[in-house]
């Protein structure tokens, strides 16, 4: 265990700085494009590009079941997945506050490693700053990603139609439970892990089944109860929910039991929502619970022309309830 820690120096773009990147982040990020100049040269792929960009600033760190890292990669893995983009070539900016241990830092940038390679993803490029004591809270990180789009794929959250099938890959509001937990603010004890993953794989099974898939979102921050009300609004449809058959790890349930909270609108960051014609949802399910991160996926309800950018529940016992409107923070600082 080393006694280092990363100090203003290490900012500063002299000797220190350099020792850091080849110490630390070109350690773990090499490969043939990964640069020390200005910018990565890549080459050009015929076809549609995806590009997208997320910043990242949980507290802690570290969670049950992954690291601030391994978060990094697999948020902007997933963006690209959910358009039906291969992740290709990747960047990372780090902001880390003076102070902070370097092998912290180092399990950090190894945990990134893992999961890129996990994917095939290449890390091409960065930034390092430094910010004083009290300035950020431990490290701050920001990914961008660019990927291949599949020729055979078109999502959006405007493409969701009357009668389609709404599917998730598997019980939601873990991260945000996790996140919650890690940080010890109500004395409960529980061994909730995150479900945090990288789903290229994921969708990349999901065109083994059809290429008639309208929306593929991944349920990051507000979870899914957000992204929902969000397709709801860019199709301009509503959309049923089965309560029942919305999978809660019993973990969760009892936390969310215990603090009033409602599991759809905790974060995921392993969970797809997924919009698709009915006549495919079945083998789609079959599909993904054959899969690493999505044995728990099921049907949870479909897209209706009925209330219109509304969300509505059907309970266990047939009655119906809307779902209400995302507002507010409701867990801030979990991506």
């Amino acid at each position: 265990m080393s006694d280092k820690t990363v100090t203003l120096a290490h900012g500063a773009g002299g000797s220190q700085t350099n020792e850091l990147i080849e110490t630390v982040f070109k350690a773990h990020f090499s490969n043939p494009e990964f640069t020390a100049d200005d910018a990565a040269v890549l080459p050009v792929e015929k076809g549609r590009l995806a590009f997208s960009t997320d910043g990242f600033i949980v507290s802690p760190w570290r969670f049950n079941g992954g690291n601030i890292g391994k978060l990094s990669i697999c948020g902007t893995v997933n963006d690209l997945s959910c358009m039906g983009a291969k992740p290709l070539y990747m960047t990372c900016a780090f902001v880390i506050e003076e102070g902070f241990p370097m092998d912290n830092l180092e399990e950090i940038a190894s945990a990134m490693e893992k999961t890129a390679k996990e994917v095939g993803v290449k890390i091409v490029a960065g930034d390092t700053k430094v910010a004083g004591k009290g300035q950020c809270d431990g490290v701050f990180i920001t990914t961008t990603g660019i990927g291949q789009i599949m020729e055979n794929a078109h999502t959006s959250g405007a493409f969701a139609k009357d009668g389609d099938a709404v599917i998730v890959s598997g019980d939601v509001g873990r991260h945000g439970c996790t996140i919650l937990l890690a940080r010890d603010d109500y004395g409960i004890e529980s061994d909730v892990d995150s479900d945090c993953a990288p789903l290229w794989g994921t969708v990349e099974s999901l065109y083994s089944v059809t290429n008639d898939i309208h929306v593929i979102r991944d349920a990051t921050r507000g979870g899914v109860g957000t992204v929902l009300y969000e397709i709801a609004g860019q199709s301009n449809v509503g959309i049923t929910l089965n309560a029942s058959s919305i999978p809660v790890d019993p973990r969760v349930k009892g936390v969310c039991g215990m603090l009033g909270l409602e599991p759809l609108y905790l974060a995921c960051e392993g969970r797809l929502v997924i919009v698709a014609p009915q006549e495919h949802a079945d083998k789609i399910v079959e599909t993904l619970r054959k899969g690493k991160y999505t044995q728990n996926a099921t049907i949870i309800g479909h897209i209706t022309s009925e209330h219109i950018g509304r969300v509505v529940m059907e309970t266990e016992i047939g009655t119906q309830t809307i779902l209400p409107a995302p507002k507010g923070e409701l867990l801030p600082r979990i991506c």
